[in-house]
């Protein structure tokens, strides 16, 4: 009797591991199961007073959201949730995996000629004439894409970017890590105008993107978020604009990873 019950100690210690499931420990059980029968990614699109609707519990993305909320105080929130799925079904990613994905998604370069569907043109679009990471604000000058040998836990990356629906502008890059995680957060530093239209005012725009393990897959959170011109019709116009780009960026970001893990 003594030897059954360590046996059934045993097995009962060794059996939550065995049904771990990193996903819905992010998103919950239910939103996991949709994420792995959707087709697309799951998008929410909120004006005037928004909250996160379904950012990760993870405490750097859930970090990186809520900074950039409190300091922006948007009418205007989209967030997408989607998977990467990993082709060797079930790793976590190792550290030169990491290594890698980092110096992918800090490979800004690689964002000019990326495309999105245009809802008000019903056609294709490029996102990005041009990306190009700068030095500073200030002097402009044109550096080639940083490469790390380990990931650094913090990193500031200025870009100089010329978007065909907003202009030529200055963005900053704040990159954070973890063990199990790669975010960036992107802020505006020059207006951005839609042609002669003022849309969204210098430091008025935030995105949030972040990859986080979760092994047999990579969940990827996109949140663009805005304080945009107080404008009839411009909030639903910016609103359509970032849903439709965050795509264009789920792409890219596909593209990226699979010189990593294919």
């Amino acid at each position: 009797m003594k030897n059954k019950y360590i046996l059934a100690m045993i097995f009962f210690a060794v059996l939550p591991p065995l049904f771990c499931d990193p996903l819905a420990d992010l998103t919950g059980a239910q939103r996991a199961a949709e994420l792995r029968a959707a087709e697309g990614p799951i998008t929410e699109v909120q004006i005037r007073n928004p909250r996160p609707l379904i950012a990760p519990s993870h405490e750097l993305v859930r970090a990186a959201v809520n900074g950039a909320l409190g300091s922006l105080d948007p009418n205007l929130f989209v967030e997408t949730l989607s998977l990467y799925r990993k082709p060797d079904g079930g790793a976590a990613w190792s550290g030169d995996e990491r290594a890698a994905l980092f110096n992918q998604l800090t490979a800004l370069s690689t964002l000019a000629g990326i495309q999105y569907y245009s809802e008000s043109r019903k056609a294709m679009r490029t996102f990005y004439e041009s990306s190009q990471v700068i030095d500073s604000l200030a002097n402009k000058n044109p550096l080639p894409d940083p490469v790390f040998a380990a990931p650094p836990s913090a990193l500031t990356i200025y870009a100089r970017q010329k978007d065909l629906t907003f202009g030529d502008n200055i963005y900053r890059f704040d990159y954070s890590t973890g063990a199990d995680a790669i975010i960036f957060v992107q802020e505006n530093l020059t207006a951005m105008n839609a042609g002669i239209i003022p849309a969204v005012g210098k430091n008025k725009f935030r995105t949030v993107i972040a990859a986080i393990d979760a092994g047999d897959s990579i969940l990827i959170y996109a949140a663009a978020m805005a304080k945009t011109a107080a404008l009839p019709g411009m909030g639903d116009r910016i609103g359509s604009s970032f849903t439709s780009r965050a795509q264009a960026i789920l792409t890219w970001f596909t593209t990226r990873a699979n010189n990593v893990f294919r």
